[in-house]
């Protein structure tokens, strides 16, 4: 590592994006992610659609309940 770096030339916010997404990575306790991998290799589906799916039915599920 040098000493000193020189960053008079540098711009600030360059890569600044006001408007840009975020994904969030979600961990899953292993017993669940095997649960979804075999559900999405029955509906040869991605392991993301899947848990979206099935995280869409319970947000459906909260709602009825409200």
């Amino acid at each position: 590592m040098k000493k000193e770096y020189d960053f008079s030339k540098g711009v600030r916010g360059k890569f600044y994006r006001p408007n840009a997404k975020f994904n969030v990575p979600v961990y899953l306790d292993c017993k669940v992610q095997q649960f979804v991998e075999r559900i999405a290799e029955r509906k040869r589906a991605d392991v993301s659609a899947v848990v979206n799916r099935m995280l869409r039915s319970e947000m459906d599920l909260v709602e009825t309940v409200k």
